[in-house]
């Protein structure tokens, strides 16, 4: 049967400018070939013939080198504009790939996967800022961020498929498939946007005078939310880690991993409604990450609880919920707070929230499930979601006596 646009695309979504819908088909193609950090380690070892310990060392740098990766491109972003710097970012990074996939030796390949994590995440700021700066209202950014998420979602899915098949030939060949797309996807961003720089958006009305402050550093809203974000990273990589380590304990193929991925992902697309028309749309951001939190911790611990592969799915279902309703709603609510003129900045300092989880995560992960096996390790997991979601009242509580209202609109 034939779906309509109006009948298959959510209405919030149909009303999004079309700079979002350019920036989430740019980012759908790059995410199609960000497949490569995960067989980083593999290729350094395969080819050029390291010690495991030091492939993970290298691995660990690209991690550390990610965090400024994110601050160089809030920086910029403010100061040249979001497109160059989207488009910048994207063309470095395509550099560096290709650097590493003809890489002669170990030296140059560790050079090039340090550069890859400097280049790597300047796009993101740029990209969240560009939608913060063209979308008005909270519950349009919230719609907008959840397409931005559900697309890469899908993408994700779809890029695992594209490296099976290209790895199967080569393993470097995976390294020139990514440049491909950050090149066509910086092609993408400077055809069809047009340049707009990140000082001359007018002051959003979501901010007031008590959130324009000379650093985001010196915001502790947005220092808070960096707590609470750090936290939720951490404990959402989790998932790489644990996860495949709980299908091989109940006597499952960790390979099919990749089927719960692709649940989430599915999750995420059509759950979009309950972001953008649904009850939630009713409440304030605070009250909906508490929720996200909690739903985050109610899938975690049913992770621990399964012990087949229907109940692993079941538990995906509910942590994917989590997960679709913190993304969009956290993003949000750093755009609401943030001055106009600064939005790429306090994205970029939120966002470091990912480069300290990926250095620390794994550490978290493997000591737990040594000590108490994958299913206390979700047991814990959940629970510490708990403390999240009960941190929520008190931002709100101090977005209060500041002064700062964030109405839905």
């Amino acid at each position: 049967m034939h779906l309509s646009w109006d009948r298959a695309v959510p209405s919030r979504w149909r009303a999004l400018p079309p700079a979002v819908w350019l920036l989430v088909a740019a980012r759908t193609v790059n995410r199609l070939g960000a497949f490569t950090l995960p067989f980083l380690a593999v290729v350094l070892v395969d080819d050029f013939s390291v010690q495991v310990q030091t492939a993970g060392a290298i691995v660990a740098l690209f991690g550390v080198a990610t965090i400024p990766s994110r601050l160089i491109g809030g920086f910029l972003s403010d100061r040249i504009g979001h497109r160059s710097t989207i488009a910048w970012g994207l063309t470095l990074t395509a550099v560096f790939q290709l650097l590493l996939a003809a890489a002669p030796g170990v030296v140059t390949a560790a050079a090039a996967a340090v550069l890859i994590g400097l280049s790597f995440e300047i796009y993101e700021p740029p990209s969240q800022a560009l939608v913060a700066d063209v979308v008005e209202g909270d519950r349009d950014r919230v719609a907008a961020y959840g397409l931005y998420s559900a697309a890469l979602a899908v993408a994700g899915v779809l890029a695992g498929v594209l490296a099976a098949t290209v790895g199967g030939v080569d393993l470097r060949l995976l390294f020139v498939v990514d440049a491909v797309t950050c090149l066509a996807c910086a092609t993408l961003v400077l055809i069809g946007l047009q340049p707009r720089r990140g000082g001359q958006e007018p002051e959003d009305r979501a901010s007031t005078p008590a959130a324009v402050v000379r650093s985001p550093w010196r915001d502790p809203m947005l220092v808070g939310m960096l707590v609470t974000g750090t936290g939720f990273a951490v404990l959402y990589l989790q998932l790489d880690v644990a996860l495949p380590l709980t299908l091989r304990a109940d006597g499952i193929r960790p390979s099919l991993v990749g089927v719960l991925f692709a649940v989430s992902a599915l999750v995420i697309v059509l759950g979009q409604p309950l972001v953008v028309r649904g009850p939630l749309t009713r409440w304030s951001h605070f009250a909906a990450l508490a929720i996200g939190f909690l739903v985050l911790g109610v899938g975690f611990v049913l992770n621990g609880v399964a012990v087949d592969l229907p109940g692993l799915i079941a538990a995906t279902v509910v942590w994917s919920l989590g997960d679709l309703v913190l993304l969009g709603h956290a993003t949000a609510l750093v755009a609401a707070i943030a001055p106009a003129t600064s939005r790429a900045r306090y994205m970029s300092v939120f966002g470091i929230s990912w480069g300290i989880a990926a250095a620390v995560g794994p550490l978290v992960g493997t000591q737990l499930i040594a000590h108490l096996h994958v299913n206390g390790t979700w047991w814990v997991l959940g629970l510490l979601c708990v403390p999240l979601a009960a941190a929520q009242p008190v931002l709100a509580a101090a977005a209060r006596r500041s002064g700062r209202v964030f109405a839905r609109s």
